[in-house]
């Protein structure tokens, strides 16, 4: 399995191009249009030259990695020769089935199809499909070159072959799997989105303010980072889709999300992506903290 095919050069998509190139696969990166895909390109190079300045790894490293991906805006052609494809589209049903149909009819017949969904049921997903039983999830954590974690999601026709092959690919890749069962929200957002909820929750509620409840969770809790900017990095938008998604599949209303949540994900407020979330991320913001430097 030396030919892994990648949908989409967004965030996640571009983590997981660079992690299997940097370890020696053959990667095909497909996206809709040649503007995302070079968006893509520029993203794993940056990242790269951030190794490559904090000396773990090398310009060779560096050269092999960018040589082992190249680029496509047909799926067709992109998964032709591919063993695994991996789907990092955004988080929307109706699209991720349409993908899986398509790859359905364009893959080879023993090609593994992975989706690296959040929280979308991997049994919906490979019921569109002639081959449910080499259908898995993928759930990579951001920044996916860094964070070794991956939660390998069986669906109800997931094969055992097909699950162990996945779980040792996810080795060879430095990463730790663990294999969980096909619910929504999966383990890590079933337990992380209703924290970040109940964040939004009480700050909408007036306890507190957005630096005080992240700095009581990361001084008292020792989290790396306080929720409220951690639901920025993620994405607002991704985190009202996925408690959705817990919603409407356990009809709890712990799942509800917070109105603070849906307006400001309304109001186009969807965190670091688009400058402004719970915190202000906009160029003028950052000028102004670069200025203080020096004041």
């Amino acid at each position: 399995m030396k030919n892994v095919a990648v949908i989409g050069a967004g965030t996640m998509g571009n983590g997981i191009a660079h992690t299997f190139a940097q370890s020696g696969f053959r990667v095909q990166l497909i996206d809709i249009n040649d503007s995302a895909l070079k968006k893509g390109m520029d993203t794993i190079t940056k990242n790269l030259d951030r190794m490559l300045g904090k000396g773990t790894i090398t310009e060779e490293q560096k050269s092999e990695t960018l040589s082992n991906i190249t680029t496509f805006t047909n799926i067709t052609e992109g998964v032709e020769y591919a063993s695994l494809v991996v789907e990092a589209a955004t988080e929307n049903i109706d699209l991720k089935l349409n993908i899986f149909k398509q790859l359905d009819e364009a893959c080879p017949e023993g090609t593994i199809l992975a989706s690296n969904t959040s929280s979308i049921s991997i049994t919906q997903i490979a019921s569109v499909t002639s081959r449910p039983d080499h259908v898995i999830g993928m759930h990579f954590m951001n920044p996916v070159p860094i964070m070794k974690l991956v939660e390998i999601i069986r669906g109800y026709n997931t094969s055992d072959e097909v699950t162990k092959l996945i779980m040792d690919l996810s080795k060879t890749l430095g990463k730790i799997p663990v294999e969980v069962n096909d619910y929504p929200g999966f383990v890590a957002n079933r337990i992380l989105m209703p924290m970040l909820n109940e964040s939004i929750e009480t700050l909408y509620n007036g306890v507190a303010g957005v630096h005080e409840i992240d700095t009581v969770m990361k001084l008292g809790m020792a989290h790396p980072m306080g929720p409220l900017q951690l639901a920025d990095f993620i994405g607002l938008d991704v985190c009202l889709s996925i408690l959705n998604v817990m919603y409407d599949g356990f009809k709890n209303p712990k799942y509800a999300p917070c109105p603070l949540l849906v307006n400001m994900v309304r109001a186009g407020k969807l965190g670091v992506k688009s400058g402004e979330g719970f915190y202000d991320y906009s160029e003028s913001k950052k000028a102004e903290k670069i200025a203080k430097q020096f004041l």
